[in-house]
């Protein structure tokens, strides 16, 4: 199945035509019946939601051995060494060091289990909270929460950005709640946003003309076909039209950082978006680390949702040469992300959240790789009401089982509900017909970690 999103080129040209070819496909999806807005408050347990939430998405699905549930001494335990942390007696992969100096602002779940090993499937799920079903599509946590903020604001939203963005990757769709919530997708960020504004020598006047000639088209097509996807469509549109012209623009810019700070995040000063061999050209040098420094320049502009996929991590061959390096990657770009939201004040009102497709298998193939296995894997969260120092779960000697606290998807998508103030409970109706909740009803919060 695949996680729609609003193509960065279609979403927004110079031409009004890009624009609604962009905004048509993207409305496929009716909007929710009722639900109501959320108080701007700490909820009845005295949890003060995030106001901004930024996901790190390994697709491919990582290695949890060989992150944040070493096994050194084992036979599964692979090349890898363990190092301690700045949490008391926790220990992680040797080429985590930056990470392993800030254990003490996350919380570790070392025992997510699932049942999707399809790469497809297993991201809808850890998208969604859902594993894929026929006649519905769910929306993602950052739709959700775009939603919730939005009722706080009454409409009024902080920049004429896109409520959320995904970088190096779809991210997920806005699924039954209508295309008004689509994802902006950017497919590199270590490469130039283009597009993202009309062509200088296009004229304001001329402009102007042009989006009032589309309004009246979009109009008088909407009076003739009055529906929830054309509704999407020309909110999408609207979008698109307040978008090319945001002050925020900048926030796409890295070149506007200093050398210093783009050095921080591990983001070469030549071109950055070589194919790296070491990942057997699955990954793209540079594109995480340039991910996680637009990541916060888009949360310091006011966009709520920012995802950052970093590619790679299907690692059925070769494993630990390309897990290495891609530690690397992930070590610098994620630690410099998390000072520089602790250094800005962010880090208090920001949810943070380190999570892939699955796991991969304790035992080591004849390749040298590691393959699906999504009855283990490990998250992290951090910033926001997260308790930091917190590590939930435990797996056997081997990490061939789950010896203690097993945590499941729904339970996650509550406590990432939670945190961040949606109401999980809250009833929609899709465009079929059918009542569905926020978060899976079987979920249940970790207490550990709030």
């Amino acid at each position: 199945m695949t996680i729609t999103s609003i193509d960065r080129r279609l979403f927004l040209r110079g031409s009004l035509a890009g624009l609604l070819a962009g905004a048509g496909l993207a409305a496929g999806a009716g909007l929710a019946g009722g639900g109501r807005a959320l108080a701007g408050r700490p909820d009845a347990a005295g949890i003060r939601p995030a106001k901004r939430c930024v996901v790190l998405f390994m697709n491919g699905g990582p290695s949890q051995i060989d992150t944040f549930d070493p096994k050194p001494g084992r036979a599964n335990g692979g090349e890898f060494e363990a190092i301690g942390t700045s949490l008391s007696g926790l220990r992680i992969s040797e080429h985590l060091p930056q990470l392993a100096e800030r254990m003490d602002r996350l919380s570790l779940i070392r025992s997510l289990s699932a049942k999707e090993g399809n790469h497809d499937r297993a991201r809808y799920l850890m998208h969604t909270g859902f594993a894929p079903q026929g006649g519905v599509e769910h929306p993602g946590l950052g739709t959700h929460l775009a939603r919730r903020l939005d009722a706080l604001r009454q409409g009024s939203a902080p920049s004429d950005l896109p409520r959320q963005v995904s970088l190096n990757g779809p991210g997920a769709g806005p699924g039954y709640l209508g295309a008004r919530w689509s994802t902006f997708a950017v497919p590199n960020a270590s490469k130039a946003v283009r597009n993202l504004a009309p062509p200088l020598d296009l004229g304001r006047a001329r402009e102007d003309r042009r989006v009032a000639l589309w309004r009246e088209l979009e109009q008088g097509f909407a009076a003739e076909h009055q529906s929830a996807r054309v509704e999407g469509a020309r909110a999408v549109g609207e979008q698109a039209v307040a978008m090319s012209s945001a002050a925020e623009l900048a926030a796409f810019d890295l070149s506007r950082e200093r050398e210093q700070t783009r050095a921080r995040y591990g983001i070469a000063s030549t071109g950055a978006d070589t194919v790296n061999a070491g990942m057997g050209g699955r990954g793209q040098r540079g594109s995480f680390a340039a991910g996680c420094l637009m990541a916060r320049r888009l949360l310091e502009a006011g966009v709520d949702y920012v995802e950052v996929g970093m590619r790679g991590w299907d690692t059925h061959e070769d494993n630990f040469n390309r897990v290495r390096t891609l530690s690397g990657e992930l070590d610098m770009a994620a630690s410099a992300l998390i000072d520089d939201l602790v250094a800005s004040g962010l880090w208090s009102e920001t949810l943070l959240v380190w999570v892939g497709d699955f796991g991969r298998t304790p035992r080591i193939n004849a390749r040298g790789g590691r393959d699906h296995f999504p009855k283990i894997s490990a998250v992290l969260l951090g910033g926001g009401p997260i308790r930091a120092g917190q590590v939930v779960g435990e797996t056997d000697v081997d990490g061939q089982e789950i010896r203690e606290r097993p945590v499941s998807v729904p339970e996650l998508f509550a406590t990432l509900a939670t945190a961040t103030g949606i109401e999980g409970g809250e009833v929609h109706v899709t465009p079929a017909g059918r009542p569905v909740t926020t978060v899976d009803e079987a979920g249940k919060v970790i207490p550990e970690v709030l």
